[in-house]
Order: C-alpha cells, then sequence, then structure tokens
C-alpha cells in the first residue's frame, strides 16, 4: 500500500552494468530478464554475453558470472542468448530460458558449478 501522500523522488542508484556496453563484469550487453532475490541478489539474463550475471547486496561494482559465460553455444557449459532467469529457493538453483538454444536449463547455485542441466527442450523460451 502507497500512502495517499507519498511523494516521487527521481534520484535512482545503479546496481548493475552502468559502465557501457561491453563483457567485463562491470558490463552488460542486451540485459533482459531480470529477478531480485528476498535478500537483494540481483540476477539478469545477459542476452548477447550468453550468460548470468548476479549482484549481491550492497556491491555494485562488479557482477559475478553464475551460469553460461564460456561462450555462446549449445554444450552444457554454454548459454546461447538467454532471456530470463529466477531463482529456485527448493532445489537452490538457478532456472534459465536459453532461448538461442530452445531450452529451460537448470544451474545449481552450489559453488563448482560449471554446467547446467536441460529441464525442457525444444521449446520457444522468453519468459518465465
Amino acid at each position: 500500500n502507497i500512502p495517499a501522500n507519498a511523494k516521487w523522488t527521481h534520484n535512482g542508484v545503479t546496481v548493475a552494468g552502468g559502465h557501457g556496453k561491453g563483457d567485463a563484469t562491470n558490463q552488460l550487453n542486451r540485459p533482459l530478464g531480470l529477478f531480485v532475490d528476498d535478500d537483494q541478489t540481483v540476477l539478469i539474463a545477459d542476452h548477447l554475453n550468453h550468460r548470468v550475471m548476479q549482484w549481491k547486496n550492497g556491491d555494485t561494482t562488479n557482477g559475478q558470472v553464475v551460469a553460461g559465460g564460456k561462450g555462446k553455444g549449445n554444450g552444457l557449459h554454454q548459454l546461447f542468448h538467454p532471456t530470463d532467469v529466477l531463482i529456485d529457493k527448493e532445489t537452490d538453483s538457478l532456472i534459465i530460458c536459453d532461448c538461442g538454444n530452445r531450452r529451460v536449463v537448470r544451474w545449481s547455485r552450489r559453488s563448482g558449478t560449471t554446467q547446467g542441466e536441460i529441464l525442457i527442450d525444444n521449446i520457444n523460451c522468453y519468459g518465465l
């Protein structure tokens, strides 16, 4: 509920990217899907970099590649034009719409994960 006397402020804070188009960890290239978790973790499907980036609450300087980022391709360690992402709390994993590969994949959020698994194959997926 928004109070009737609430005032809009025009000041925003950049929490991801903001350093021009590119593939460094402080840059994005056509970001599409955005997911913000309860703990303010921000996940972004970085479409043209073929990866999913994560920013933890408070760290706005550099993101972390949490899925893909190994060039575009159809290997289980790669993504091809991801369009959306969300967190599945029950399995502690990411669910990713891997549009260019026509599939939905799951990537564990556990440290050391290097590839995903296909949940749904041969599907036009743009959003979750």
